[in-house]
């Protein structure tokens, strides 16, 4: 087995079960270091020990190089993929079959933890159809939000990676952030250049109730937001700890998306459960259409559709509503509606 696949995949299983990101980032490490050696001067590395004296190399993954070298599926991978094999969710297996793509995810561009290759490369891996890569737009720079500049790379990146030919068509996207006065953090000519605008709040989440009602009015109404991401931003576990979901008018913030064919998204981050069951029954009353997301910020984590998948389900939130279930033609017609030809 190709040891760089064997670290890589050991890194997608533990991101996919919230591993710690130590562990993680050991074997991400691991497979950086020995990628791009001749297989023969892998071997005679490991065999003379100067493997394992090498900077980026432990224990662990020594180990697992190891393995990998000698025909074997290493030890540690196989009890990853044994782990792997359960189910991240009880339930939702009917609509998760239907889902075809993810409208959310970052790369190393922004705040995520690998390169674009690496997240597409765990899309296909998991059958996607599509991935639309949305890093955060310039305001927010503590998640290292893109200038127009660095969004021009990512886009050729992008280009580069759907001439190739890859088995998941990759979306050019952003998540822009919704600035306090309601307009968006990037100009109307560059969303309009995108396949799919995700708008978030990320600031002033403790505002009122007034406030925040009209702030997300106003960013509805601009012609270019597809899908409004984790709406009321609460923390509800993790490493960041928790937070409570901002407060606004739902009834009527639904009923623009509604009236502006703006998703609803179901934000699969066990750790923001984003809207929680009231709302997205309110967004349901309201004649919402719903995007299933993960908000990827590494390539295990693409698979938490399974708790999006497992909450639409229970909800009765009907497949046909879900963005995310239409053929990437049909998305595209509806995402690219308002902002011409791209």
């Amino acid at each position: 087995m190709d040891p760089v696949d064997a670290l890589s995949e050991i890194a997608f299983w533990l991101e996919r079960e919230l591993a710690p990101t130590f562990k993680v980032k050991a074997f991400r490490k691991a497979a950086d270091t020995i990628r791009g050696l001749d297989p023969d001067e892998l071997r005679a590395r490991n065999a003379d020990g100067r493997l394992a004296r090498t900077k980026g190399i432990g224990g662990r993954t020594g180990e697992v190089i190891s393995q990998a070298l000698a025909g074997d599926v290493p030890e540690y991978l196989a009890a990853a993929r044994e782990r792997g094999a359960q189910p991240l969710a009880e339930g939702g297996e009917t609509l998760r079959a239907k889902l075809r793509g993810d409208l959310h995810s970052h790369s190393e561009f922004s705040d995520g933890g690998s390169p674009i290759e690496e997240m597409v490369a765990a899309a296909a891996l998991l059958g996607r159809e599509y991935l639309a890569l949305t890093d955060h737009s310039p305001s927010l720079t503590i998640a290292n939000g893109l200038s127009t500049e660095r969004l021009e790379q990512e886009l050729d990146i992008v280009a580069g990676i759907n001439a190739a030919g890859s088995s998941v068509r990759v979306l050019t996207g952003i998540e822009v952030d919704i600035l306090e006065d309601g307009s968006l953090d990037q100009t109307p000519d560059v969303l309009g250049r995108l396949d799919v605008v995700v708008a978030s709040v990320h600031s002033k989440l403790r505002s009122d109730r007034r406030t925040m009602t009209r702030r997300m009015l106003t960013a509805i109404a601009d012609p270019h937001i597809n899908v409004l991401g984790h709406c009321t931003g609460r923390l509800v576990t993790g490493g960041r700890g928790t937070r409570p979901p901002s407060e606004f008018d739902a009834e009527a913030v639904f009923a623009a998306c509604a009236e502006h064919d703006v998703a609803v998204e179901i934000n699969s981050r066990p750790e923001r459960v984003d809207p929680p069951d009231d709302l997205i029954g309110l967004a349901l009353e309201a004649g919402c259409r719903f995007s299933i997301d993960t908000d990827a910020h590494a390539p295990g984590q693409l698979d938490f559709l399974q708790y999006g998948a497992e909450r639409a389900e229970r909800l009765g939130v009907p497949a046909e509503r879900i963005v995310t279930t239409w053929p990437v033609e049909d998305l595209l017609a509806w995402s690219t509606r308002s902002a011409g030809p791209r």
